[in-house]
């Protein structure tokens, strides 16, 4: 078993502290930080708002799709990146068109209602698996990629964890949201759900912070591929300086043989 394949002790000991400023740093980046939540909440906070004022679906609608478009424009403008912006597009122009094309305003809601479901069924799923969600969405961005499978137990251990925490918190979300949506009001369903869109999220961070704060730190496969290629660069170099003093192409390779 050569090195990279080894791995790592299955340890409860937690991170040093700048280790767990980085876990910070990358669940921020991951999950849009302040903006992202911004972004996600604004579009249907304007949908209920102007709905609950005049009850016009077609208005509520269009401004909710118009301020989505301009967030992404304003991330493009500053050269950000546009993932949740998009994202989050995407998911009110869906609404959009559902309502529209049932003439229901409480079905701008059920798009993303289904998409939260799904999400919270597929986190149980991968973690019951063994590949639990939450590892391939923050796998790339601690630049372990999916090293934590087989390499780092501990820190798959907290991925379960975590992925687990997601789907129960989303299941009960949904456990709130899917009754309303055949019981309340457009207006009623819509400030519970705004209500509904923070709270959660952030305790489902918080606890995927607790979670990988206490694991080994993750492993930088992009760090070791570097070294890995430098040394393999500096063997090269080895054998041609060799082979000039020697006057043998191969004289490199041939001593290691021998």
């Amino acid at each position: 078993m050569t090195s990279l394949d080894k791995p790592t002790e299955d340890t409860d000991q937690t991170q040093p502290r700048d280790a767990r400023a980085v876990t910070e740093a990358a669940l921020f980046e991951a999950f849009g930080g302040v903006r992202g939540m911004v972004e996600t909440v604004l579009p249907g906070l304007l949908f209920v708002a102007i709905f609950t004022i005049n009850k016009d679906l077609h208005l509520s609608a269009i401004a909710a799709l118009a301020v989505s478009l301009v967030l992404v424009v304003v991330r493009l403008a500053m050269r950000d990146t546009v993932k949740h912006a998009f994202s989050g597009v995407f998911g009110v122009a869906f609404g959009v068109v559902f309502a529209m094309f049932t003439g229901n305003a409480k079905d701008f809601y059920l798009p993303g209602m289904l998409y939260t479901l799904g999400l919270a069924v597929a986190y149980i799923v991968t973690a019951l698996a063994g590949v639990p969600l939450i590892g391939l969405i923050l796998g790339p961005v601690f630049k372990e990629n999916l090293s934590w499978r087989t390499r780092n137990p501990g820190r798959k251990k907290a991925y379960t964890k975590a992925s687990w925490a997601w789907g129960l918190i989303l299941l009960a979300k949904c456990a709130i949201l899917f009754p309303l949506y055949w019981w309340a009001d457009t207006t009623q369903l819509g400030w519970v759900l705004v209500a509904l869109k923070i709270p959660p999220f952030l305790l489902a961070v918080w606890l995927t912070w607790v979670f990988l704060a206490k694991a080994p730190a993750p492993i930088d496969v992009f760090a070791e591929m570097e070294a890995q290629e430098k040394a393999e660069q500096a063997e090269k170099e080895r054998e041609a300086a060799l082979a000039a003093e020697t006057g043998e192409p191969n004289a490199g390779r041939h001593r290691r043989e021998a």
